[in-house]
């Protein structure tokens, strides 16, 4: 009876290639990171050779190659994009900047941020009735907001309101100002510390009424870090004359149902 060789009926995975190993058909090597499938048995013949070996997959890049992300990446802060060729870096850009698309066929670039861009906010809450002096001037409060970005990259928005109780005089001599050396001098005769302040007054002196805050600090010296802000009144030529007898006016002051404190918000702007 006639003899069939049905080979096998499954391929043989022998591991790594060996010189010293005699292969049969169907046995699957690995060599360089690539597979082959032997067709003819051999001993010593190392794929690729296409006498003994059929190549079945084949190694993918190694990363040695120059655009691994090892090679391009240097620098904390790179980005890796893909230009006209391949990988290629992108250097981390400024502070404040930020990525930009340039469209197709074209690399990404870093640029300084569109105007008016919100870099951060800060709430000030203050609930302590303060009394206002009617014989000397007072600095009320005051409290410390961190800027982010330098003086040429942003700018600070106050806004706010204080509830005061008792309005007293026509002179409203409040002011609200950045105590930092050189932005503006506080709580002196200059003219920003008494500017984007308005004083609403009820009908009769005992009514609360209140101050509101609506002004932008912009100055070569409001750089980053620590800005002390203060809230004030000086009184008119020292002459006994103020706008309230307090402010945060609490339920003694007055029982109805009414705001009993100051919040101010602070925002950082891009310019």
């Amino acid at each position: 009876m006639a003899t069939i060789n049905l080979g096998a009926i499954k391929f043989n995975w022998k591991g790594a290639y060996s010189g010293a190993t005699a292969y049969v058909v169907d046995d699957v090597v690995e060599s360089s990171g690539s597979s082959y499938i032997c067709i003819a048995a051999t001993t010593g013949n190392a794929p690729p050779n296409a006498t003994y070996w059929e190549q079945m997959s084949s190694a993918g890049t190694n990363g040695t190659d120059g655009t691994d992300l090892t090679t391009t990446l240097t620098t904390q802060g790179d980005i890796v994009y893909r230009d006209g060729s391949g990988l290629a870096r992108l250097g981390a850009g400024t502070s404040g900047q930020v990525l930009q698309t340039n469209g197709t066929g074209a690399n990404p670039s870093w640029v300084d941020a569109s105007s008016g861009g919100l870099i951060k906010s800060f709430e000030y809450i203050n609930t302590t009735r303060y009394s206002i002096s009617n014989s000397s001037d007072n600095a009320i409060f005051s409290f410390t907001f961190n800027k982010q970005e330098n003086a040429t990259t942003s700018k600070v928005y106050v806004s706010g309101v204080i509830p005061t109780i008792a309005g007293q005089a026509y002179f409203s001599g409040i002011y609200f100002d950045c105590l930092t050396s050189g932005v503006t001098s506080h709580n002196t005769d200059d003219s920003f510390a008494f500017q984007g302040l308005v004083q609403s007054y009820a009908h009769d002196a005992g009514s609360p009424a209140v101050i509101v805050i609506n002004k932008t600090f912009e100055n070569s010296n409001l750089g980053s870090g620590n800005h002390t802000f203060e809230f004030g009144y000086r009184l008119k030529n020292g002459a006994s004359e103020k706008a309230a007898a307090a402010i945060n006016p609490n339920t003694t002051d007055d029982a109805r149902n009414h705001q009993t404190g100051t919040i101010i918000t602070l925002q950082e702007i891009m310019i």
